[in-house]
């Protein structure tokens, strides 16, 4: 009896650590990074150099082009940016591998506070919002070995 309690004690703790991952329109998105959460774009290189960036946005590719993906060396990466516990938002293209990585941090890595970007740079670009170029942070990126 002691053991079943146990176990439905650490099943219940387990399901109310675990975070829901919160979509975000671009005011949201604005208003975030404004206040100092960080901002994972999970595109590739050749996506950031076509569309640009979201000012401030970490580079860190998730999928590459064939869709693969490391996702453990991938989080060690992401955890430079934001430790487990803390804030962060997540972007792509149009808002599908951002989910996909949201609920890899969420429900996978301990991540309590996950915000995926619904309409990605697709959405905040045809607002007009700023776009910055991804040249120097991609250079800084790859010479740093962290996108």
């Amino acid at each position: 009896m002691i053991r079943f309690v146990a176990t439905c004690c650490c099943l219940i703790l387990a399901f109310a650590a675990r975070a829901e991952v919160t979509d975000v329109d671009n005011a949201e998105l604005a208003k975030l990074a404004a206040s100092g959460v960080p901002l994972i774009d999970v595109r590739t290189a050749p996506e950031w150099e076509q569309t640009g960036i979201v000012p401030g946005s970490h580079l860190l590719t998730f999928f590459d082009t064939r869709g693969n993906a490391d996702p453990a060396a991938w989080l060690q990466k992401a955890k430079a940016v934001a430790k487990p516990g803390d804030p962060l938002i997540v972007i792509c293209r149009s808002g599908n591998r951002s989910r996909a990585v949201s609920k890899f941090l969420s429900e996978n890595a301990g991540y309590t506070k996950v915000y995926n970007v619904k309409n990605g740079i697709l959405g905040w670009s045809k607002e007009g919002r700023p776009i910055a170029s991804a040249a120097p942070v991609l250079a800084a990126c790859r010479r740093a070995r962290t996108c």
